[in-house]
């Protein structure tokens, strides 16, 4: 999806009196979609389509020197065009803008100079091929770090776009090709050097060393831990059966996919986002799906009792059947028996029960722990020169006074892109209001803040099978913790920028 050409073309110039302060005005410039901003007396430009799912950014907010994509918050500086916030990892072009004559005219284009890292370990070694591996390696190039960047990566796939294996890919909506991030040769031509299908056997923080499964020796000056999470897996008769599948990997997402090409029948075990995702995209598919959880409300725990009944009824209108407050007592090759004796037909069983984080290196190496990777505010481990990032790290939350660990992708991409500037010793603190969103179906809903705990939700509008269009406020006695929105995505911008600037309050 991109931006047509429309609105003024902005190379002739605006009158300053039609560019209100803090407001964007959409056109085109060279050939390319553009937004001219105002911020008082500075005037900016940049491309009008996001570099992550296409969206139009004149449908964003205008926060401080950035602006925000409506869709998934990608964030772009308003000066150099560049992505400083995932999902977004390419700059938007950017170009000069001359104010005379009473008028702002969009000129040649601008080129970003990073500045010099503070400091330049010798080398950077990051565990891990997922988001915040991969954003941690491009952020260090974008950052003007010159040295040896190592990627080792347990996955024989290179990093890929994973909330597409649950939706879009799954779904057959989205082509395999769109599942990697980057080419090969990208990772070539950026001098970082992917080590796939390599695991680490262990960590030597005394002598700044990874020691890798055949032996080999991988000296470091600094590494980042993102190691990510692991499926949950169950324990009962018949979970090692073939068609018995658990999503994580680009090989998971494929497994499924091959199978559902000549299965009927499927049972996802669990009702997590991941588990109806998956329901939603087999659905798609037209397999029959039967989701089995011990819940009664699907995602009440999370988004509250109301929100959880509509999703029920939302999947039960495609035709989902639901099997709620039982577990899985066994599996057999046609069939799953539940705990109540109930049989239900099944080719094949998709598991998504949860996960947990993947921090045996880190907790063999000595480091801190607690329920995952303790880390400080600039991401850093309790071991000189190592950090972490991603599912696995537990880090100080200023909303909320917690340490909180938080299983989101853009959550992990930005903690790997924070991660990598203080690498460089730029010590910017990890403080990003946690988002991640969900589409089901025609349903999309999006979740900004983080509220483990609640005492009251209140619901904006409409949520119902006629009408899906609401604003969801989660508190904690009087405290606004989280918010989700459903077809308002101006107002989950307008909802990240308050909860950001209660953080930079000090809550």
């Amino acid at each position: 999806m991109s931006d047509e050409l429309d609105g003024p073309d902005l190379t002739a110039g605006l009158a300053l009196a039609d560019i209100a302060d803090g407001a964007m005005v959409k056109g085109h410039a060279h050939g390319e979609a553009a937004l001219l901003v105002r911020r008082g007396d500075r005037f900016f430009a940049i491309g009008a389509t996001c570099t992550h799912y296409g969206a139009s950014l004149a449908d964003g907010l205008v926060v401080g020197d950035t602006v925000r994509c409506p869709w998934h918050h990608a964030c772009f500086n308003l000066s150099t065009g560049q992505a400083i916030g995932a999902p977004a990892l390419d700059a938007v072009s950017c170009w000069h803008v001359d104010v005379h004559d009473g008028r702002a005219v969009v000129g040649a284009p601008l080129q970003h100079a990073p500045s010099a890292p503070a400091s330049r370990p010798e080398s950077v070694v990051i565990v891990g091929g997922g988001a915040a591996g991969n954003a941690a390696a491009e952020m260090l190039r974008h950052e003007g770090y010159d040295g040896p960047i190592t990627m080792i990566s347990a996955d024989t796939a290179r990093p890929c776009d994973r909330p597409n294996l649950s939706k879009g890919y799954l779904s057959g909506a989205m082509s395999a090709e769109t599942n990697p991030l980057r080419s090969a040769d990208f990772y070539a031509s950026h001098a970082i050097d992917l080590k796939l299908g390599a695991r680490v056997a262990s960590i030597d923080t005394a002598n700044r060393q990874v020691i890798l499964a055949d032996g080999t020796k991988q000296p470091y000056g600094a590494l980042l831990l993102a190691t990510g999470a692991e499926p949950v897996h169950l324990d009962i008769p018949g979970i090692d059966r073939p068609h018995v599948r658990y999503l994580r990997t680009e090989a998971d997402s494929r497994a499924i996919v091959d199978r559902a090409g000549t299965e009927k029948h499927v049972v996802v075990i669990g009702a997590s986002f991941i588990g109806l995702e998956v329901a939603a995209s087999l659905r798609a598919r037209d397999l029959s799906v039967t989701v089995v959880a011990p819940e009664t409300v699907p995602m009440e725990k999370v988004l509250g009792p109301e929100v959880g009944a509509f999703i029920r009824g939302l999947h039960e209108r495609h035709g989902v059947t639901f099997h709620l407050g039982t577990k899985p007592a066994s599996i057999g090759d046609t069939e799953v028996t539940l705990d109540n004796g109930t049989r239900v037909p099944a080719d094949l069983v998709v598991v998504g029960v949860g996960v947990r984080p993947a921090a045996a290196l880190a907790e063999q190496a000595g480091l801190t722990m607690d329920r995952g990777v303790r880390v400080n505010e600039y991401l850093e481990t309790s071991a000189p020169g190592v950090f972490a990032a991603g599912d696995i790290a537990r880090w100080p939350d200023r909303l909320t006074g917690d340490a909180i660990r938080v299983e989101h992708w853009v959550v992990a991409e930005r903690q790997g892109q924070t991660a990598a500037r203080n690498i460089l010793g730029r010590r910017q603190r990890f403080d990003m209001v946690p988002f991640f969103w969900t589409e089901q179906y025609d349903f999309t809903l999006a979740y900004i803040g983080h509220a483990e705990r609640w005492d009251a939700i209140d619901l904006d509008g409409q949520l119902d099978a006629d009408a899906q269009d609401c604003t969801i406020t989660w508190r904690h006695q009087g405290r606004k913790l989280a918010v989700a929105v459903v077809q308002r995505d101006h107002a989950g911008l307008e909802a990240e920028a308050e909860l950001e600037k209660l953080i930079q309050a000090g809550a």
